[in-house]
Protein backbone atom coordinates (compact mmCIF):
# COMPACT_ATOMS: atom_id res chain seq x y z
CA UNK A 1 0.00 0.00 0.00
CA UNK A 2 1.78 3.23 -0.91
CA UNK A 3 0.39 5.96 0.87
CA UNK A 4 0.82 9.61 0.62
CA UNK A 5 1.41 12.27 3.38
CA UNK A 6 -2.58 14.18 2.10
CA UNK A 7 -4.09 10.33 2.90
CA UNK A 8 -2.20 10.20 6.52
CA UNK A 9 -2.98 13.53 7.36
CA UNK A 10 -6.67 13.67 6.11
CA UNK A 11 -7.33 10.27 7.61
CA UNK A 12 -5.89 11.62 11.16
CA UNK A 13 -8.51 14.96 10.73
CA UNK A 14 -10.93 12.85 9.69
CA UNK A 15 -10.96 10.39 12.95
CA UNK A 16 -10.25 13.88 14.97
CA UNK A 17 -13.96 14.50 13.75
CA UNK A 18 -15.12 11.61 14.10
CA UNK A 19 -13.98 10.11 17.62
CA UNK A 20 -16.49 12.09 19.54
CA UNK A 21 -19.21 10.18 17.79
CA UNK A 22 -22.35 13.00 18.73
CA UNK A 23 -23.29 11.72 15.26
CA UNK A 24 -23.24 8.87 13.35
CA UNK A 25 -19.98 8.00 11.85
CA UNK A 26 -21.52 7.97 8.38
CA UNK A 27 -22.41 11.28 8.51
CA UNK A 28 -19.70 12.75 9.66
CA UNK A 29 -17.60 10.73 7.17
CA UNK A 30 -19.57 12.64 4.53
CA UNK A 31 -19.82 16.06 5.72
CA UNK A 32 -15.88 15.58 5.92
CA UNK A 33 -15.71 14.39 2.80
CA UNK A 34 -18.02 17.30 1.35
CA UNK A 35 -15.98 19.74 3.48
CA UNK A 36 -12.83 18.32 1.25
CA UNK A 37 -13.94 18.32 -1.95
CA UNK A 38 -10.38 17.78 -3.76
CA UNK A 39 -10.12 14.57 -2.33
CA UNK A 40 -10.19 12.13 -5.28
CA UNK A 41 -11.82 8.37 -5.16
CA UNK A 42 -8.52 6.71 -3.77
CA UNK A 43 -7.99 9.57 -0.62
CA UNK A 44 -11.69 9.08 0.01
CA UNK A 45 -11.43 5.09 -0.05
CA UNK A 46 -8.67 4.82 1.99
CA UNK A 47 -9.69 7.38 4.48
CA UNK A 48 -13.33 5.65 5.07
CA UNK A 49 -11.68 2.33 5.10
CA UNK A 50 -8.94 3.28 8.31
CA UNK A 51 -11.86 5.63 10.30
CA UNK A 52 -14.01 2.45 9.86
CA UNK A 53 -11.27 0.13 10.61
CA UNK A 54 -10.27 2.14 13.91
CA UNK A 55 -13.57 2.18 15.27
CA UNK A 56 -14.22 -2.17 14.61
CA UNK A 57 -10.61 -2.35 16.45
CA UNK A 58 -10.82 0.65 18.70
CA UNK A 59 -10.35 -1.60 22.26
CA UNK A 60 -7.39 -3.49 20.40
CA UNK A 61 -5.58 -0.08 19.45
CA UNK A 62 -6.43 1.97 22.70
CA UNK A 63 -5.32 -1.29 24.76
CA UNK A 64 -1.87 -1.40 22.77
CA UNK A 65 -0.88 2.07 22.27
CA UNK A 66 -2.66 3.37 25.91
CA UNK A 67 -3.96 6.04 24.31
CA UNK A 68 -6.91 8.05 22.62
CA UNK A 69 -4.82 10.04 20.38
CA UNK A 70 -6.39 9.89 16.77
CA UNK A 71 -3.04 10.14 15.18
CA UNK A 72 -1.45 7.16 16.92
CA UNK A 73 -4.76 4.90 16.50
CA UNK A 74 -4.64 5.85 12.58
CA UNK A 75 -0.91 4.88 12.47
CA UNK A 76 -1.41 1.55 15.34
CA UNK A 77 -3.87 0.07 12.84
CA UNK A 78 -1.89 0.37 9.54
CA UNK A 79 1.00 -1.47 11.18
CA UNK A 80 -0.85 -3.86 13.23
CA UNK A 81 -3.99 -4.26 10.80
CA UNK A 82 -2.54 -3.53 7.21
CA UNK A 83 0.97 -4.77 8.13
CA UNK A 84 2.76 -1.57 7.45
CA UNK A 85 6.45 -1.63 7.93
CA UNK A 86 6.98 1.38 10.60
CA UNK A 87 9.95 2.65 8.31
CA UNK A 88 6.86 2.99 5.87
CA UNK A 89 6.02 5.53 8.04
CA UNK A 90 9.36 7.28 9.38
CA UNK A 91 8.67 10.49 7.29
CA UNK A 92 5.14 10.89 9.39
CA UNK A 93 6.10 9.29 12.62
CA UNK A 94 7.35 11.14 15.92
CA UNK A 95 10.25 9.63 17.72
CA UNK A 96 7.88 9.39 20.79
CA UNK A 97 5.38 6.98 18.82
CA UNK A 98 8.35 4.70 17.40
CA UNK A 99 8.62 2.65 20.29
CA UNK A 100 4.81 1.77 20.67
CA UNK A 101 4.52 0.85 17.08
CA UNK A 102 7.45 -1.28 16.82
CA UNK A 103 5.53 -3.21 19.58
CA UNK A 104 2.33 -3.86 18.17
CA UNK A 105 2.61 -6.40 15.85
CA UNK A 106 4.02 -8.70 18.68
CA UNK A 107 1.08 -7.88 21.25
CA UNK A 108 -0.86 -11.30 21.03
CA UNK A 109 -4.84 -11.21 21.05
CA UNK A 110 -5.28 -13.54 23.05
CA UNK A 111 -3.51 -12.23 25.80
CA UNK A 112 -6.47 -9.43 26.11
CA UNK A 113 -9.35 -9.06 28.14
CA UNK A 114 -12.52 -11.04 26.61
CA UNK A 115 -14.24 -6.93 25.77
CA UNK A 116 -10.48 -6.17 23.73
CA UNK A 117 -10.69 -9.35 22.26
CA UNK A 118 -14.28 -9.39 21.23
CA UNK A 119 -14.45 -5.61 21.10
CA UNK A 120 -17.53 -4.72 22.75
CA UNK A 121 -17.68 -2.31 25.58
CA UNK A 122 -17.88 -4.16 29.14
CA UNK A 123 -21.77 -3.28 29.43
CA UNK A 124 -22.41 -5.32 26.32
CA UNK A 125 -20.30 -8.06 27.76
CA UNK A 126 -22.45 -8.45 30.99
CA UNK A 127 -25.83 -7.92 28.72
CA UNK A 128 -24.23 -11.37 26.39
CA UNK A 129 -23.18 -13.49 29.88
CA UNK A 130 -26.75 -13.47 30.54
CA UNK A 131 -26.95 -16.10 27.96
CA UNK A 132 -23.97 -16.54 26.34
CA UNK A 133 -20.98 -18.36 27.42
CA UNK A 134 -17.50 -16.65 26.76
CA UNK A 135 -16.32 -18.82 23.75
CA UNK A 136 -19.93 -17.53 21.67
CA UNK A 137 -19.43 -13.87 22.90
CA UNK A 138 -15.91 -14.10 21.45
CA UNK A 139 -17.18 -15.70 18.10
CA UNK A 140 -20.01 -13.06 17.49
CA UNK A 141 -17.41 -10.14 18.74
CA UNK A 142 -15.03 -11.58 15.87
CA UNK A 143 -17.62 -11.91 13.24
CA UNK A 144 -18.58 -8.57 14.00
CA UNK A 145 -15.25 -7.19 13.31
CA UNK A 146 -15.36 -7.99 9.52
CA UNK A 147 -16.50 -5.51 7.15
CA UNK A 148 -20.02 -6.73 5.86
CA UNK A 149 -20.23 -8.09 1.80
CA UNK A 150 -22.39 -5.99 -0.20
CA UNK A 151 -25.67 -8.09 -0.57
CA UNK A 152 -27.78 -6.95 -3.66
CA UNK A 153 -32.02 -7.97 -3.77
CA UNK A 154 -32.99 -8.91 -7.24
CA UNK A 155 -36.39 -7.22 -8.34
CA UNK A 156 -37.94 -10.28 -9.75
CA UNK A 157 -40.41 -7.59 -11.04
CA UNK A 158 -37.94 -6.58 -13.75
CA UNK A 159 -35.31 -9.14 -13.88
CA UNK A 160 -34.79 -12.78 -13.41
CA UNK A 161 -31.86 -13.56 -10.74
CA UNK A 162 -30.00 -15.51 -13.20
CA UNK A 163 -29.76 -12.93 -15.55
CA UNK A 164 -28.44 -10.60 -13.45
CA UNK A 165 -25.66 -12.66 -12.29
CA UNK A 166 -24.81 -13.58 -15.73
CA UNK A 167 -24.56 -9.63 -16.10
CA UNK A 168 -22.35 -8.80 -13.05
CA UNK A 169 -19.79 -11.78 -14.08
CA UNK A 170 -19.87 -10.92 -17.27
CA UNK A 171 -18.90 -6.80 -16.33
CA UNK A 172 -15.90 -8.76 -13.92
CA UNK A 173 -17.92 -8.24 -11.39
CA UNK A 174 -17.24 -11.51 -8.76
CA UNK A 175 -20.71 -12.43 -7.82
CA UNK A 176 -22.40 -15.36 -6.66
CA UNK A 177 -26.36 -16.38 -5.63
CA UNK A 178 -27.12 -16.08 -1.70
CA UNK A 179 -27.18 -19.27 0.48
CA UNK A 180 -31.06 -18.02 2.05
CA UNK A 181 -32.57 -15.19 0.10
CA UNK A 182 -34.45 -16.86 -3.27
CA UNK A 183 -33.85 -13.35 -5.02
CA UNK A 184 -30.45 -12.41 -3.29
CA UNK A 185 -27.02 -12.04 -4.50
CA UNK A 186 -23.66 -11.32 -3.35
CA UNK A 187 -20.73 -9.34 -4.25
CA UNK A 188 -16.67 -10.08 -3.33
CA UNK A 189 -15.76 -7.09 -3.72
CA UNK A 190 -17.67 -3.23 -3.59
CA UNK A 191 -17.66 -1.56 -6.97
CA UNK A 192 -19.42 1.58 -7.69
CA UNK A 193 -22.76 -0.86 -8.05
CA UNK A 194 -25.12 2.70 -7.94
CA UNK A 195 -23.38 3.29 -11.10
CA UNK A 196 -24.09 -0.03 -12.29
CA UNK A 197 -27.29 0.27 -15.58
CA UNK A 198 -28.79 -2.64 -13.12
CA UNK A 199 -29.17 -0.88 -10.55
CA UNK A 200 -29.96 2.59 -12.36
CA UNK A 201 -33.00 0.30 -14.71
CA UNK A 202 -34.34 -0.68 -10.81
CA UNK A 203 -33.23 -4.13 -11.61
CA UNK A 204 -31.08 -4.60 -8.52
CA UNK A 205 -30.64 -3.13 -4.69
CA UNK A 206 -28.60 -3.32 -2.10
CA UNK A 207 -29.90 -5.03 1.16
CA UNK A 208 -28.72 -7.02 3.64
CA UNK A 209 -29.48 -11.25 2.88
CA UNK A 210 -31.26 -11.15 6.56
CA UNK A 211 -33.23 -7.98 5.90
CA UNK A 212 -34.21 -9.80 2.34
CA UNK A 213 -35.45 -12.72 4.72
CA UNK A 214 -37.74 -10.90 6.69
CA UNK A 215 -39.87 -10.16 3.60
CA UNK A 216 -40.29 -13.94 3.13
CA UNK A 217 -41.36 -14.48 6.71
CA UNK A 218 -44.07 -11.59 6.14
CA UNK A 219 -44.76 -13.64 3.12
CA UNK A 220 -47.16 -11.21 2.00
CA UNK A 221 -49.86 -12.75 -1.53
CA UNK A 222 -50.84 -10.79 -4.52
CA UNK A 223 -53.97 -8.80 -3.77
CA UNK A 224 -53.59 -8.09 0.23
CA UNK A 225 -53.55 -5.02 2.22
CA UNK A 226 -49.90 -4.81 3.92
CA UNK A 227 -48.52 -2.18 5.79
CA UNK A 228 -44.53 -1.34 6.30
CA UNK A 229 -45.18 0.13 9.26
CA UNK A 230 -41.32 1.33 9.82
CA UNK A 231 -40.48 1.43 6.24
CA UNK A 232 -37.53 4.06 6.90
CA UNK A 233 -35.79 4.10 3.15
CA UNK A 234 -37.98 1.68 1.79
CA UNK A 235 -35.92 -1.74 0.98
CA UNK A 236 -38.24 -3.66 2.86
CA UNK A 237 -41.37 -2.15 1.21
CA UNK A 238 -40.48 -2.66 -2.36
CA UNK A 239 -39.22 -6.18 -1.42
CA UNK A 240 -42.70 -6.88 -0.21
CA UNK A 241 -44.31 -5.08 -3.64
CA UNK A 242 -42.59 -7.58 -5.22
CA UNK A 243 -43.51 -10.36 -3.94
CA UNK A 244 -47.23 -9.63 -4.11
CA UNK A 245 -46.13 -9.36 -7.75
CA UNK A 246 -47.71 -5.32 -7.61
CA UNK A 247 -50.96 -6.57 -6.93
CA UNK A 248 -53.22 -5.24 -3.88
CA UNK A 249 -51.45 -2.57 -1.39
CA UNK A 250 -48.57 -1.79 0.45
CA UNK A 251 -48.95 1.34 2.51
CA UNK A 252 -44.90 2.31 3.58
CA UNK A 253 -45.26 4.53 6.95
CA UNK A 254 -42.57 6.12 9.01
CA UNK A 255 -42.33 9.54 10.92
CA UNK A 256 -38.96 10.79 9.24
CA UNK A 257 -40.14 12.46 6.06
CA UNK A 258 -36.30 12.71 4.79
CA UNK A 259 -36.01 9.21 4.98
CA UNK A 260 -39.25 8.53 3.15
CA UNK A 261 -38.04 11.00 0.57
CA UNK A 262 -35.41 8.71 -0.51
CA UNK A 263 -38.15 6.11 -1.07
CA UNK A 264 -39.64 7.93 -4.10
CA UNK A 265 -36.60 7.37 -6.57
CA UNK A 266 -36.19 3.90 -5.37
CA UNK A 267 -39.67 3.40 -5.54
CA UNK A 268 -39.76 5.08 -9.55
CA UNK A 269 -37.14 2.71 -10.80
CA UNK A 270 -38.75 -0.08 -8.75
CA UNK A 271 -41.55 -0.37 -11.10
CA UNK A 272 -44.54 -0.80 -8.73
CA UNK A 273 -47.66 0.48 -8.45
CA UNK A 274 -49.20 -1.06 -5.34
CA UNK A 275 -47.02 1.34 -3.02
CA UNK A 276 -48.38 3.92 -0.78
CA UNK A 277 -45.81 6.35 1.10
CA UNK A 278 -47.59 8.40 4.09
CA UNK A 279 -45.77 10.47 6.65
CA UNK A 280 -47.11 9.81 9.96
CA UNK A 281 -46.51 12.03 13.15
CA UNK A 282 -45.93 8.78 15.61
CA UNK A 283 -47.69 5.12 15.83
CA UNK A 284 -50.66 6.62 17.43
CA UNK A 285 -51.24 8.47 14.09
CA UNK A 286 -54.79 9.20 13.02
CA UNK A 287 -54.00 7.94 9.76
CA UNK A 288 -53.25 4.15 10.96
CA UNK A 289 -56.54 3.96 13.12
CA UNK A 290 -58.66 4.20 9.76
CA UNK A 291 -57.11 0.74 8.93
CA UNK A 292 -57.75 -0.71 12.22
CA UNK A 293 -58.23 -4.69 11.50
CA UNK A 294 -57.95 -4.52 8.00
CA UNK A 295 -54.46 -5.24 7.15
CA UNK A 296 -53.59 -8.98 6.14
CA UNK A 297 -49.72 -8.44 7.09
CA UNK A 298 -47.98 -5.68 9.17
CA UNK A 299 -43.99 -5.46 9.20
CA UNK A 300 -42.67 -3.99 11.90
CA UNK A 301 -38.94 -3.34 11.84
CA UNK A 302 -38.69 -1.48 14.92
CA UNK A 303 -36.18 1.21 16.03
CA UNK A 304 -33.43 -0.27 17.67
CA UNK A 305 -30.20 -0.48 19.50
CA UNK A 306 -28.80 -2.06 15.64
CA UNK A 307 -26.26 -3.91 17.28
CA UNK A 308 -26.38 -6.20 14.92
CA UNK A 309 -25.29 -4.18 12.41
CA UNK A 310 -21.94 -3.56 14.00
CA UNK A 311 -20.18 -4.58 11.03
CA UNK A 312 -21.43 -1.58 9.20
CA UNK A 313 -21.91 0.78 11.90
CA UNK A 314 -19.13 -0.07 14.23
CA UNK A 315 -19.50 3.20 16.25
CA UNK A 316 -23.28 2.12 17.41
CA UNK A 317 -21.42 0.03 20.11
CA UNK A 318 -20.15 3.34 21.65
CA UNK A 319 -23.14 5.50 20.84
CA UNK A 320 -25.49 2.84 22.58
CA UNK A 321 -26.04 2.31 26.62
CA UNK A 322 -27.87 0.51 29.04
CA UNK A 323 -29.85 3.46 29.37
CA UNK A 324 -31.12 3.70 25.80
CA UNK A 325 -31.45 0.14 25.54
CA UNK A 326 -34.06 0.51 28.22
CA UNK A 327 -35.38 3.55 26.50
CA UNK A 328 -35.77 2.20 22.86
CA UNK A 329 -37.33 -1.47 24.62
CA UNK A 330 -40.15 0.85 25.73
CA UNK A 331 -40.78 2.63 22.27
CA UNK A 332 -40.33 -0.85 20.62
CA UNK A 333 -43.57 -1.87 22.82
CA UNK A 334 -45.48 0.74 22.39
CA UNK A 335 -44.81 0.40 18.21
CA UNK A 336 -45.60 -3.23 18.36
CA UNK A 337 -49.32 -2.56 20.29
CA UNK A 338 -49.78 0.28 17.77
CA UNK A 339 -49.22 -2.34 14.86
CA UNK A 340 -50.55 -5.32 16.43
CA UNK A 341 -54.16 -2.98 15.83
CA UNK A 342 -54.41 -2.87 12.01
CA UNK A 343 -53.99 -6.92 11.87
CA UNK A 344 -57.77 -8.39 10.86
CA UNK A 345 -58.29 -11.64 12.34
CA UNK A 346 -56.29 -14.54 10.83
CA UNK A 347 -54.01 -11.29 9.59
CA UNK A 348 -49.82 -11.74 9.87
CA UNK A 349 -47.72 -9.52 12.54
CA UNK A 350 -43.77 -9.51 11.96
CA UNK A 351 -42.08 -7.86 14.86
CA UNK A 352 -38.15 -7.82 13.79
CA UNK A 353 -35.21 -5.73 15.13
CA UNK A 354 -31.26 -5.55 13.80
CA UNK A 355 -30.67 -6.85 17.60
CA UNK A 356 -29.21 -9.58 19.21
CA UNK A 357 -30.20 -8.23 22.73
CA UNK A 358 -33.13 -10.31 24.42
CA UNK A 359 -34.72 -7.23 25.75
CA UNK A 360 -35.01 -5.74 22.47
CA UNK A 361 -36.27 -8.82 21.33
CA UNK A 362 -37.99 -11.92 23.16
CA UNK A 363 -38.59 -9.84 26.08
CA UNK A 364 -40.90 -7.58 23.98
CA UNK A 365 -42.79 -10.07 22.53
CA UNK A 366 -43.32 -12.08 26.00
CA UNK A 367 -44.51 -8.63 27.23
CA UNK A 368 -46.73 -8.25 24.24
CA UNK A 369 -48.20 -11.54 24.92
CA UNK A 370 -49.02 -10.91 28.40
CA UNK A 371 -51.38 -8.42 27.00
CA UNK A 372 -52.43 -10.05 23.64
CA UNK A 373 -53.77 -12.81 23.98
CA UNK A 374 -55.80 -13.00 20.94
CA UNK A 375 -52.11 -13.34 18.92
CA UNK A 376 -50.49 -16.64 18.69
CA UNK A 377 -46.45 -17.08 18.50
CA UNK A 378 -45.98 -18.83 14.95
CA UNK A 379 -42.90 -20.35 14.58
CA UNK A 380 -40.52 -19.28 12.23
CA UNK A 381 -38.66 -22.14 11.07
CA UNK A 382 -41.65 -23.84 9.89
CA UNK A 383 -42.49 -20.69 8.34
CA UNK A 384 -39.19 -20.71 6.38
CA UNK A 385 -39.30 -23.89 5.35
CA UNK A 386 -42.83 -22.89 3.50
CA UNK A 387 -40.95 -20.70 1.78
CA UNK A 388 -38.51 -23.17 0.58
CA UNK A 389 -35.85 -21.52 3.04
CA UNK A 390 -33.62 -24.08 4.73
CA UNK A 391 -32.74 -21.96 8.24
CA UNK A 392 -33.46 -23.25 11.60
CA UNK A 393 -33.09 -21.15 14.33
CA UNK A 394 -36.26 -22.30 16.06
CA UNK A 395 -39.82 -20.45 17.00
CA UNK A 396 -37.76 -16.83 16.59
CA UNK A 397 -35.75 -15.92 13.55
CA UNK A 398 -32.25 -15.17 14.85
CA UNK A 399 -29.92 -13.99 12.24
CA UNK A 400 -26.06 -14.23 13.33
CA UNK A 401 -23.29 -12.82 11.34
CA UNK A 402 -20.87 -16.17 12.82
CA UNK A 403 -23.39 -18.65 11.55
CA UNK A 404 -25.40 -16.86 8.77
CA UNK A 405 -23.17 -14.38 7.53
CA UNK A 406 -25.44 -11.73 7.21
CA UNK A 407 -26.29 -9.00 9.78
CA UNK A 408 -28.08 -10.22 13.21
CA UNK A 409 -31.42 -9.74 12.33
CA UNK A 410 -34.51 -11.31 15.08
CA UNK A 411 -37.87 -11.84 14.27
CA UNK A 412 -40.96 -13.04 15.33
CA UNK A 413 -44.07 -13.71 13.91
CA UNK A 414 -47.74 -13.12 15.34
CA UNK A 415 -51.23 -14.08 14.13
CA UNK A 416 -54.33 -13.00 15.39
CA UNK A 417 -56.69 -15.71 16.32
CA UNK A 418 -60.07 -16.08 14.07
CA UNK A 419 -62.71 -15.69 17.10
Amino acid sequence: MQLTLVQLNKAADALQKLLPLEYPADSILRRFFQQNPKLGAHDRAFIAEATFGILRHRFFLQQCTDSAAPRLLLLAYLVRFHNIDVHELKSWIRDSEMSILQTITATALESQPLNVQAEFPLWLIEKLRCFMPDDAILSLGQSLQKAAPLDLRVNTMLAKREQVLETLLKDGIHAEVMHFSPCGIRLHSKPAINRHPLFLTGKIEVQDEGSQLLGYLLAPRRGEMVVDFCAGAGGKTLLIGALMHSKGRVYAFDIDEKRLNNLKPRLKRSGLSNVHIQRIANENDLKTKRLSKKIDRVLVDAPCSGLGTLRRNPDLKWRQSPQSIKELQAKQSSILDSAAGLVKPGGRLVYATCSFLPEENQRVIDTFQSINADFDLLDSSELMAEQKIAINTGKFLQLSPSIHQTDGFFAAVLQRKVR
